[in-house]
């Protein structure tokens, strides 16, 4: 009775860890949102697989839970990391109900690092990680985190930062971060990280203010220190201080 709670990454091949694979490749069920479970059919066509649809993470943990309760030996996959905006913590919210179940979380390679990469080092130093969307986390409290990261002067990394309901919602935090940076500081864009159609851009604050982007956006905008060098962004972590 085992469950396996696995990050996949980015989206591609190449992102799953040797770690994830072998979780997947032990399963005999494998369990996901409909994108992901799409995603692990053509990477591993000989799995069987279940999928649940957006908004229904509940159902797509219980389903995981109750299959593994039943004997089978079940990876539920998450996009990124495991834990971070994924399922692991879910998971275990609701194994009390199945104590028989063993689990087991597989961390994956989240966005921000994935992403970074793609436009060179932004993450170099303390960074903080904040998601836009306002469905689980009250915008008060997610303002609050961007007044508090923007002033701590941490690389920040964005996820979820627009959606069709949510137009306006990077152009509202960029407007927060504008408080306590100057217009000029560097940030990055990178779009479907990993997959087909791929694509990244460094521009300044002021810019992104005023950039189109979507839930398949990832957003970072740099500190203090941060600049380009040789085209990429990165943010010295002052070892030339040492």
């Amino acid at each position: 009775m085992k469950l396996y709670v696995a990050g996949i990454g980015c989206g591609s091949r190449d992102g799953i860890t040797i770690e994830a694979e072998k979780a997947i490749l032990r399963s005999d069920i494998v369990v996901g949102y409909t994108v992901y479970i799409e995603q692990i059919k053509r990477f591993y066509p000989e799995k069987e697989c279940l999928s649940t649809g957006m908004r229904q993470e509940r159902e797509r943990v219980e389903l995981a839970l109750k299959t593994a309760a039943d004997g089978k030996t079940v990876a539920l996959v998450c996009s990124g990391d495991s834990q971070l905006y994924g399922m692991a913590g879910l998971a275990f919210e609701l194994s009390e109900d199945y104590p028989e179940v063993d689990i087991e979380v597989i961390p994956g390679v989240t966005a921000a690092l994935s992403g970074g990469a793609v436009l060179g080092s932004p993450m170099t130093h303390d960074l903080a990680l904040i998601s836009l969307s306002d469905l689980l986390t009250p915008m008060e409290k997610i303002e609050k985190r961007l007044h508090c990261a923007a002033d701590g002067d941490f690389v920040i990394a964005l996820y979820n930062p627009s959606s069709k309901k949510r137009a306006d919602y990077l152009q509202k935090a960029c407007d927060i971060i504008l408080e306590y940076r100057s217009t000029d500081t560097v940030c990055g864009i990178v779009s479907n990280i990993g997959r087909d159609g791929q694509k990244s851009l460094i521009l300044t604050l002021k810019e992104l203010r005023d950039t189109d982007v979507d839930m398949f956006t990832t957003v970072f905008i740099g500190n203090s220190e941060t600049r380009v060098i040789g085209g990429k962004m990165v943010t010295p972590r002052g070892y030339r201080n040492v």
